[in-house]
């Protein structure tokens, strides 16, 4: 299994130019069966990486443009009456696909977005009174437009907090932006990729990440973390138990990639920044010092475990 990964994150790279960190982190998200959030500049490559990662992982893959002008319905899906059979018929949207890609989410209204906080949470949705099962695996991966742009709506906290980690891919670095200007189209090389794994391995492999080892001290570590965040008096509210759940699955899936059957405080460093840098937000009041993020507040307040 391990080399199967290693070589979904080979491929990855050669279309993700100079951005490995980014692939292993988003990978690290399905492998933890948590749901990804891209941010960042139009034509960075967001959508991109989301057709990538279904392509690799052979996964059946539906894209949703999120418009000022979608329904609750053009996501779930509509119960259309059969005039032969004199029944209602379920038509099933595109939220029933193994990765779905929203992208552009936070250009649709609140009530578009929120119709897929249901999907996310319990990997079911309610439509028409009768409750249907997703498949398995399930992820949504949605792309953002910084929120400063005309025409967005901001994702209100309880729709930020079922997204596992959220990413900014920026621009590539000289060199891979020159292979990418004198390369091959990306699209092309999308469509020449193969599966490195399939649906059911990647289950196996979400299972085994899951059963990646946490010792006392790590679990120690991950309580601390959530306690300051939550007696910190610059933050606006401090992380969840589910922030804290999130926090080791990504720790778990991390150290997977680095082939380790247990959990280090490395790994709880290397995810912490994705995880709660868009859970926690600072007091408007709040003097952020020479802190950039929040995770850099509690990476520098919070002793690691010797």
């Amino acid at each position: 299994m391990r080399s199967k990964i290693d070589e979904v994150v080979s491929r990855a790279s050669r279309v993700i130019l100079g951005k490995p960190r980014v692939v292993r982190l988003s990978l690290a998200c399905l492998l933890a069966r948590g749901h990804l959030l891209i941010e960042d500049q139009p034509g960075v490559g967001k959508t991109t990486l989301a057709h990538l990662l279904a392509q690799l992982l052979g996964l059946q893959y539906q894209r949703i443009q999120f418009t000022s002008d979608l329904l609750p319905a053009d996501i779930l899906g509509v119960a259309v009456f059969d005039r032969e059979r004199q029944v209602f018929r379920f038509h099933p949207g595109p939220v029933f696909s193994q990765l779905v890609l929203a992208d552009e989410i936070n250009r649709a209204t609140p009530k578009a977005q929120s119709a897929l906080l249901e999907a996310m949470e319990e990997r079911q949705v309610t439509v028409e009174g009768k409750t249907r099962a997703l498949p398995e695996p399930f992820f949504v991966i949605a792309t953002q437009n910084p929120t400063y742009q005309i025409g967005t709506f901001p994702l209100p906290e309880s729709q930020l907090d079922r997204f596992l980690m959220r990413l900014e891919i920026g621009y590539p670095g000289p060199d891979a932006e020159r292979m990418l200007l004198a390369g091959e189209d990306r699209r092309d090389l999308l469509a020449e990729l193969q599966a490195a794994l399939a649906p059911d391995e990647l289950l196996a492999a979400q299972r085994q990440a899951m059963a990646v080892h946490v010792a006392d001290p790590i679990l120690d570590y991950c309580q601390e973390l959530l306690s300051f965040s939550r007696g910190a008096s610059r933050f606006l509210s401090g992380l969840s138990p589910r922030a804290g759940l999130s926090l080791l699955r990504a720790a778990k899936a991390w150290a997977l990639l680095e082939g380790r059957d247990h959990v280090i405080p490395d790994d709880i460093q290397a995810v912490l920044q994705p995880v709660v840098d868009h859970r926690l937000r600072f007091r408007p009041e709040s003097e952020r010092e020479s802190y950039k993020s929040a995770s850099e507040v509690l990476l520098s307040s919070v002793p690691v475990p010797a």
